[in-house]
């Protein structure tokens, strides 16, 4: 018989706690008694709401993150975009003087010149300019004569009484205006009807005399300010007009002190 049968159950025991593993230990350790485990379920619980609603902080955090970010780039795209456009806006209004050149250049062509082939050669440029404007999103501001004043998209640079036109409405356009998309780039320069004098007749036909002086003087001064324009200060080979009684290189002013009588 081996020394492991003559020893006592006592000394069997003791050998056997002798030789427990640390899982057996830690399992002896717990105290599974129904309170304690329900006081741990409850800890246990409480653990995983305060884990959870981290969670949600973080979630909640990042997409307010990401959708910062979203914005960010949107209002980044459309400032770069809006930056463009402005570049090419002043590009069209560059373009535009050139457009009002061809058109003084067409309305005051002599007649001598109709069925001329230069002559419709410069038409055909000017139509080829206008169709370059409508491929940017540029078209003309309906200004026709008889059409409602509208301070949008209409300048006024005249009022003209004594026309067949009611008050407020459009006699004679001097400039045409443009819109560039749904903006207005440049306003048409019109000349108004204004209400007639006490006592005139009221006008049932053409204007009278006084009524078209003026605005051939206003489209005169339309077309000069557009062709300045155009030109620019420099290299335009023109004396800017001074103030009044200032003189000038043709027209030299002298004065002459007056004598006492």
């Amino acid at each position: 018989m081996s020394e492991t049968d003559h020893m006592s159950e006592t000394d069997q025991m003791t050998h056997r706690q002798s030789h427990r593993t640390r899982a057996e230990e830690r399992a002896e350790e717990i105290d599974v008694r129904p309170t304690t485990l329900l006081a741990e379920i409850e800890r246990l619980k409480g653990e995983l709401e305060a884990v959870r609603r981290q969670a949600d902080e973080y979630l909640a955090g990042l997409q307010r993150e990401r959708a910062e970010f979203q914005n960010f780039k949107r209002r980044v795209a459309e400032e770069r975009e809006r930056e463009l456009g402005l570049a090419g806006e002043d590009l069209i209004r560059k373009v535009l003087a050139l457009a009002d050149d061809f058109d003084r250049a067409i309305e005051t062509r002599p007649a001598a010149l109709a069925g001329d082939p230069w002559a419709e050669g410069i038409a055909a440029i000017d139509r080829k300019l206008r169709a370059l404007l409508e491929s940017e999103g540029v078209a003309t501001i309906d200004a026709s004569a008889g059409r409602r004043f509208d301070p949008r998209e209409h300048d006024a640079i005249a009022n003209v009484p004594g026309t067949a036109h009611p008050e407020g409405a459009i006699v004679e356009e001097i400039r045409r205006g443009y819109r560039l998309r749904d903006r207005v780039l440049r306003p048409a320069l019109v000349v108004v009807a204004a209400p007639n004098a006490e006592g005139a007749p009221d006008a049932e036909g053409a204007p009278d005399a006084a009524a078209s002086g003026q605005a051939a003087a206003a489209s005169g001064q339309a077309a000069a300010a557009s062709g300045q324009a155009a030109s620019g200060p420099a290299g335009t080979g023109l004396a800017a007009p001074g103030p009044a009684g200032s003189p000038t290189p043709d027209h030299p002013t002298t004065d002459r002190p007056t004598s006492d009588r």
